[in-house]
């Protein structure tokens, strides 16, 4: 391997590894003050309603568009075959037209890793 190629990957690995890093690094304290952002449309504890948005609990590990009673999902996100765990979470919540072109969510995203980290950590910590 010449020296660029495994620079080139040592590179890649780091950026993989801080990513990684920073979503293990969430505070669901934290986290509780960006849901702020999400909770006009979506609930997260358990047996929370629907709203404008579909509840979040037990949205971890569950299939996009899979939220039992809510139906008004796009078909790009029906489509999607996404399932979602960490990395998609934060894929999406940085910005979520960029991941699903078509999605109807309306939010812009979360632009800061730190804040999404600290809000999947908060999703998590309370049934999502």
């Amino acid at each position: 391997m010449t020296a660029r190629k495994l620079l080139g990957a040592t590179a890649a690995c780091l950026i993989a590894l801080s990513s990684a890093s920073a979503l293990a690094a969430g505070d669901a304290k934290k986290g509780k003050k960006v849901f702020n952002k999400c909770k006009a449309c979506h609930t997260i504890k358990a047996g929370g309603k629907n709203k404008v948005g579909p509840a979040l609990a037990g949205v971890i590990g569950r299939e996009a568009g899979k939220a039992p009673g809510f139906k008004k999902y796009s078909k790009a996100l029906l489509k999607s075959g996404i399932v979602w765990d960490d990395a998609n979470l934060d894929k999406f919540l940085k910005k979520p037209k960029a991941m699903i072109k078509k999605t109807k969510m309306g939010f812009a995203g979360l632009k800061k890793a730190k804040q999404r980290a600290d809000v999947i950590a908060y999703m998590k910590a309370n049934g999502g």
